[in-house]
């Protein structure tokens, strides 16, 4: 049982020897235990019902029969949240996630959905209860961000965030249009898992490039004489990132570094995926701008996903945060079927 290795594990007198290692440890632990303890409370629930369903029928209460039917609808809410992680059996379903939002075609626009976008994502964690830490930011020249990473702490962020994946697309009248015209913008949702000190991704010094640079902010203007921001590239894969949003360099290298972590777990998780879909005999596109879902402003309002054709009109709650509905509908589509 994982919960018994990882406190063996902590029990270990040299455990904070590694201060890192020993964090993700007792992050993991409490995770678990927490997993545990909503599995037993939903248990819990259901015999209240079950007791409080024979007391309504002995009795013929209508107020009991009431009351049971709220319950029943509050189980069935908890049974369905419960079912979505049950099916997510990837590597790293259960780890954090780190979410990165770069503007698109559309100019002021794009980089204005971005930015729209990037809090659609902070209010949606935060309905959770789940803490968002913005990573990096890269602000517009006129008005909204060019790109932006967060990193997603909370249960299953990673099973849940990777339904966002893709390009997504805003139609709309142009506030930056002196002409009122419509304009559609575009920007790409990428998502990789937070896997920390994890041993199974090695970065060796020799496979990167680390360049540093002034950070600078909208309008060109410098946040600081020295060079803290950092870019690191990635040789055998090509992968570059960057960091510019912390005071100081070794901050700034730290967190590329675990950008670029994460991302090359995502890209040997899609070569698992890739060999998988091979052997069943599937299709498998490469292409990742392939558009997932449009949010149309005017002539109408409405949100579809094109994935699974899960839509609706309540434009501006979407916005605000309310995405369960469209992440759920894909992880029912994608996810489900594995576990049939």
């Amino acid at each position: 049982m994982e919960i018994q290795k990882l406190e063996e594990e902590a029990a270990r007198p040299d455990l904070w020897d590694q201060p890192t290692r020993a964090q993700e440890i007792m992050k993991r632990l409490g995770r678990l235990k927490e997993e545990v303890e909503s599995w037993l409370r939903l248990r819990h629930r259901i015999q209240e019902a079950r007791e409080l369903l024979d007391l309504a029928e002995a009795e013929g209460d209508e107020r009991l029969t009431s009351d049971l039917e709220r319950e029943i609808g509050a189980l069935e809410e908890e049974i369905r949240h419960h079912q979505f992680e049950v099916w997510m059996s990837g590597p790293y379903d259960r780890n954090d996630a780190i979410l990165a939002i770069h503007a698109g075609a559309g100019g002021t626009d794009a980089q204005d959905w971005a930015e729209m976008l990037l809090r659609m994502y902070l209010r949606w964690a935060e309905r959770r209860g789940w803490e968002a830490e913005l990573l990096d930011k890269v602000d517009g020249e006129e008005a909204g961000i060019k790109s932006a990473a967060v990193l997603v702490r909370g249960p299953y962020a990673y099973g849940y965030l990777k339904a966002e994946k893709g390009v997504h697309r805003l139609v709309r009248i142009s506030p930056f249009d002196a002409a009122r015209r419509r304009h559609t913008s575009f920007a790409l949702v990428e998502v990789w898992p937070d896997i920390g000190e994890s041993p199974e991704i090695v970065i060796r010094p020799e496979d990167i490039i680390i360049e540093t640079f002034r950070a600078s902010t909208a309008g060109g203007q410098h946040m600081q004489k020295n060079e803290t921001a950092v870019r690191i590239r990635h040789i055998p894969t090509g992968i570059v990132v960057s960091c510019q949003n912390e005071r100081s360099q070794t901050q700034n290298k730290e967190t590329a570094l675990k950008i670029l972590k994460a991302r090359l777990a995502e890209l040997e998780e899609q070569k698992r995926r890739t060999e998988i879909a091979a052997l069943k005999g599937e299709h498998v596109s490469a292409e990742w701008g392939n558009q997932i879902r449009s949010y149309v402003l005017h002539p109408y309002q409405l949100v579809k996903d094109h994935r699974t054709d899960y839509e609706t009109s309540q434009v501006e709650r979407v916005l605000d945060g309310e995405l369960d509905g469209f992440i759920e509908a894909y992880l029912r589509q994608t996810v489900a079927p594995l576990r049939s």
